[in-house]
């Protein structure tokens, strides 16, 4: 009987972390109601018709929706006018303002498969990029993003990664992207073993057990790592994230941390995004606004504000240039 009321404790604990974790994801970007696709449509026309682009009213309609209303939008305007309109807005804009339209016109999954692309082509790799997509998404997801990489770009996402990146690094991201994650493991009773089995696998140990690590972090569900995370702190006395950096080093050492920061707390892992985006890396910011505006962009924001003692809206303000690409992003972050 004791056994069965500890078991009903642990899921109410988990279910509770969950709809806390919903209750507190703060999109700023919300579904338009008494949708119109075809007046959308026929707005941005207007918009791009004539001499000249009224680049506000762009601004205006596709800041306010969500990608899904936004692929509707692109459906009517081919019906209507025979036209594709991500092409008429690429011919009709240029610089930053077309990188950030162009990447709210695309399904999100697709935006994510980009840049995974472009992390990895050439020479070197972006290795914050692969960690920022690859260590944050749930198993669907991942499913998803794998099966939209290979269509787009004619190659198996885990080879992409193989081929480009090596070693203990490799191996993370590949046990990231296999999207078995057990999901549904509610038991939280399993927390002390797991931080015994992680303190085992790096400080109490001549040598790192990597594997131990991967497996660990890349199996269990992120309420019971969370769990861990704090009986390891119990337990050893220091944070996860001070023994990854006292027992790994370079690309590993990154990943994990990321891994870890982003199950602890994701609004704040994001919000650390954020800031170092802000460092001239145009297609991070785009990119981190443009997908987490209809999911927790609202939350983010607060992490940002207790981070750093600025808004992020200021930030942008004063770190970006004037011009229609700041207006879009300040739109979208606005909310």
């Amino acid at each position: 009987m004791r056994k069965l009321l500890l078991v009903v404790i642990c899921i109410a604990t988990v279910k509770a972390v969950q709809e806390n974790f919903l209750l507190h994801a703060q999109p700023t970007l919300r579904r338009m109601v008494n949708f119109d696709p075809s007046m959308d449509a026929s707005m941005l026309r207007k918009a791009m018709k004539g001499l000249g682009t009224d680049e506000a009213s762009i601004i205006n309609i596709l800041a306010n929706r969500p990608n899904d209303q936004r692929q509707k939008i692109s459906s009517a305007f081919k019906h209507a006018y025979g036209k594709d309109l991500v092409k008429e807005l690429k011919s009709e804009l240029s610089g930053k303002f077309e990188r950030v339209v162009l990447a709210m016109m695309l399904p999100t999954t697709e935006l994510l498969a980009d840049h995974l692309h472009e992390a990895m082509k050439g020479v070197g790799t972006n290795e914050d990029t692969l960690v920022e997509i690859l260590c944050t998404r749930n198993n669907s997801e991942i499913i998803e993003l794998k099966s939209v990489y290979e269509r787009k770009h004619g190659k198996p996402l885990q080879k992409s990664i193989e081929s480009e990146t090596s070693g203990h690094f490799s191996r993370l991201l590949v046990s990231m992207t296999t999207g078995a994650r057990d999901e549904a493991n509610t038991n939280l009773q399993l927390a002390p073993q797991l931080a015994q089995q992680l303190y085992t696998a790096g400080e109490g140990k001549v040598g790192t057990d990597e594997a131990e690590f991967n497996r660990i972090l890349s199996y269990y569900s992120y309420p019971l790592l969370r769990a861990v995370f704090d009986e390891y702190k119990k337990i050893k006395g220091k944070s996860l994230i001070d023994a990854i950096k006292s027992e790994f080093s370079g690309d590993i050492q990154n990943g994990l941390i990321a891994v870890v920061s982003s199950i602890e707390n994701r609004p704040q892992f994001f919000a650390k995004c954020l800031h170092d985006a802000m460092k001239g890396k145009d297609d991070a910011l785009i990119r981190l606004i443009v997908t987490r505006a209809e999911i927790d962009l609202g939350t983010i924001k607060q992490e940002y504000q207790k981070l750093y003692g600025k808004s992020l809206e200021s930030h942008i303000k004063s770190d970006t240039p004037d011009g229609d690409y700041k207006k879009m992003l300040i739109a979208l972050v606005d909310g």
